[in-house]
């Protein structure tokens, strides 16, 4: 047996050959293309403010005593960094309430107190913008501020046993 001839053999194969790596060596080759752009990114932060409610109790309160009682808590007050922000407390819910002088109420009687901005009592706590509110900033470096709120109670309240309670409602304007 003789192995049989290839069609690559003798001249007409060797001129298919020679064509096939003529054009393999003349025809481009495909190439990858690129193209580039840009893509534009933006966010807007909002001025936001949130307050926790809070509770303040001040304990029992003896009206023979001839002393005042004292009170505090916090609320947190959770803004965008470097908000400017005013809170406000209005006068409660007890009957004859004014944000100089509150009223805690049990049934038809009231016992008589009163909001602080400061640690020392002297500063009232109103409602009314740039008088008697506590005007301040968000830090710089953190969502959450503490707001400390402080109370009392005036000595020699003539007033009868119970529970006594109120509710102030807190307003941030920002």
């Amino acid at each position: 047996m003789y192995p049989k001839p290839s069609r690559w053999t003798g001249s007409a194969g060797y001129a298919a050959a020679s064509a096939a790596l003529a054009l393999a060596t003349v025809m481009p080759t495909a190439e990858a293309a690129t193209a580039s752009g840009t893509l534009t990114v933006s966010a807007s932060v909002a001025s936001v403010c949130l307050i926790s409610n809070g509770s303040l109790s001040f304990g029992s309160y003896d009206p023979t005593s001839g002393s005042v009682l004292n009170g505090s808590t916090t609320v947190t007050l959770t803004c965008t960094l470097g908000t400017a922000y005013n809170i406000g407390l209005n006068a409660g819910a007890g009957s004859g309430a004014t944000v100089l002088l509150r009223k805690l109420t049990s049934g038809g009687n009231t016992l008589s107190y009163r909001l602080f901005r400061d640690a020392s009592r002297t500063l009232n706590w109103g409602n009314t913008p740039t008088t008697d509110t506590l005007d301040g900033t968000s830090s710089a470096s953190s969502l959450t501020n503490t707001i400390t709120i402080y109370g009392q109670i005036p000595a020699s309240e003539a007033v009868p046993t119970g529970s006594y309670s109120d509710t102030v409602a807190i307003t941030v304007t920002y």
